[in-house]
């Protein structure tokens, strides 16, 4: 016990509260037990450590630990909890919670058997499928982390203290939020660099091999969390990752699924399994129709790669059309529901049509639509109407 709070001391005491994520402040704090999803790299384990350093949690009240960590491969979590809590703990931060087999069923014992205990648990996005596992449903309360809004980008990188933008406000007051924000920093410029590295926190690591330990997430997504959390074999594994290498060399993807899954070798029925799997690791986003629900027996109308980072990892080749819809569907789904419109490119919580394209798009395709506006690429701020792009950044 005593070498895994000297271990949790060291990292809560090596964290940084310089810059803090945009959920820190949205979550409730009081709750018995929090679990975070997120993909690998975006600041789950940070935002764990700046929370037990912030409150000032001793450690014989607080523990941070990770539950790939070797002492739990012969040590039961909830007899720890146990022991932990008889010592006089309060607070469990656990990471790399899908690590650790039947997880969600010791939360649940532990849970119940100590409710003086505050837990706070992470995990892959690949996770979410366990949410009703062990009845932790009416128990826990879930918040996904995204990546770094480009708001967010800019706060980290420039030092600023840029605040959120609220979807009606850009829509309704872009032409003075725009004008505003392009007086202190050049948004076009940083922009283009955002889409590049911006999303991913560790980009302030090392910009140079930036792209390689993305991919080197993007593999142990594929090889380590998929699997452990869907329990697919190596075969399984190959096919995911041929899935993703096609997809990244023609996004945005209009799927034919029989034609797909007859050039992977697999079943129709797998192949629609595969693609959830990598939406819920957060390496693809599906695009539904307005008009179709949201289900394993209906194929998306367009797949996009989650965000452009991943993009320029996986193809040096980027299209600018796609670099657009692909930045525009990531900062908004996080948020408000987008889905596949006929009648511009989006349509946002079954209210706003949205078409996207360069400074020079014109609007003959959504004229004739209420609640719908033009959002262009390349211009710092609105020309004829047009919503910045870049803007739509802020949101979160």
């Amino acid at each position: 016990m005593e070498t895994l709070k000297i271990w949790s001391t060291k990292n809560v005491q090596g964290v940084n509260l310089n810059f803090k994520r945009y959920l820190i402040n949205q979550i409730n704090w009081q709750n018995r037990l929090i679990i975070l999803i997120g993909s690998r790299g975006v600041g789950k384990t940070t935002l764990m450590l700046q929370t037990l350093k912030e409150k000032k949690i001793t450690k014989e009240e607080g523990l941070y630990l990770s539950l790939d960590s070797v002492y739990f491969a012969n040590h039961s979590l909830l007899t720890f909890a146990g022991e932990f809590v008889q010592t006089g703990g309060k607070y469990l931060f656990l990471d790399e919670i899908q690590k650790y087999k039947n997880w969600s069923i010791e939360v649940k014992n532990i849970y119940d058997n100590y409710p003086e205990l505050k837990m706070v648990l992470s995990g892959s996005s690949a996770t979410e499928i366990l949410k009703s596992e062990g009845d932790l449903s009416r128990r826990a309360l879930f918040y996904r982390l995204g990546g770094l809004s480009f708001r967010e980008y800019l706060n980290y990188q420039l030092n600023k203290k840029f605040e959120p933008i609220s979807l009606y406000d850009i829509i309704h007051n872009h032409s003075e939020i725009g004008f505003e924000i392009s007086t202190q920093i050049k948004p076009l410029k940083e922009f283009k660099e955002y889409l590049n590295y911006g999303y991913y926190p560790f980009f302030k690591e090392d910009v140079d091999t930036y792209h390689h330990r993305l991919r080197q997430v993007i593999n142990t997504v594929i090889e380590v969390d998929i699997p452990t959390v869907y329990a697919v074999d190596y075969a399984a594994v190959q096919n995911i990752k041929k899935l993703l290498s096609i997809i990244s060399e023609i996004v945005p993807f209009k799927p034919n699924i029989k034609k797909l899954s007859e050039q992977i070798g697999i079943s129709r029925e797998s192949l629609i399994k595969y693609l959830k799997y990598i939406e819920n690791a957060d390496l693809v986003s599906l695009l539904y129709s307005e008009n179709r629900g949201v289900s394993l027996l209906n194929k998306p109308e367009k797949i996009y790669l989650n965000n452009t980072n991943i993009s320029y990892a996986l193809n040096n080749n980027i299209n600018v059309g796609n670099a657009r819809e692909t930045f525009f569907i990531n900062q908004l789904k996080l948020n408000h529901k987008v889905r596949f419109s006929t009648k511009g490119d989006f349509k946002i919580d079954n209210d706003f049509i949205f078409e996207i394209g360069g400074k020079d798009k014109g609007i003959k395709q959504i004229v004739a639509q209420k609640n719908a506006w033009v959002v262009a690429d390349n211009i710092e701020i609105s020309v004829n109407n047009k919503i910045p792009l870049w803007l739509f950044g802020f949101l979160y």
